[in-house]
């Protein structure tokens, strides 16, 4: 597994705990990395994702509820809504990984914690939300 995909894992399993139960973001990456024995590089880079959302929140909220109006954000399965906000900061935000990338991994996130209908519906949302926003490649501008 490649070291971005276990800093996407880890960015996930932070913003999901903080999102389910309230923990501060911080100590939740730490511990988690921690228990992973993580290198420095991908901690980084966990650590600039959750971050980014963790600051955007409202805004990426804001863009899920435009591209799935029939799916109210608090309504939906945490682990979905947290897949979104991750893969929407790296779409629109971050400008790191090419579209199709953050994509993928946010598809192979929701394969892998999600339930039956989550790759589809993460697909569906952030293949809308390229479409329409990334007439232009994002650029690192916006953070």
């Amino acid at each position: 597994m490649s070291r971005r995909r276990k800093a996407r894992i880890l960015a996930l399993q932070t913003l999901y705990e903080c999102d389910f139960v309230g923990h501060d973001p911080a100590g939740v990456l730490g511990r988690l990395a921690q228990e992973e024995n993580l290198p420095e590089e991908t901690f980084s880079f966990a650590q600039e994702l959750v971050e980014g959302v963790i600051k955007r929140k409202e805004e990426l909220d804001a863009i899920i509820e435009r591209f799935a109006p029939a799916f109210p954000v608090r309504q939906l399965a945490p682990i979905d809504r947290n897949i979104l906000r991750l893969a929407l900061f790296e779409l629109l935000f971050h400008g790191k990984v090419p579209p199709k990338v953050a994509i993928n991994e946010a598809v192979e996130l929701a394969k892998t914690f999600g339930s039956q209908s989550s790759p589809r519906f993460v697909n569906g949302v952030l293949g809308s939300v390229s479409k329409t926003e990334l007439s232009e490649p994002p650029t690192t501008k916006n953070l």
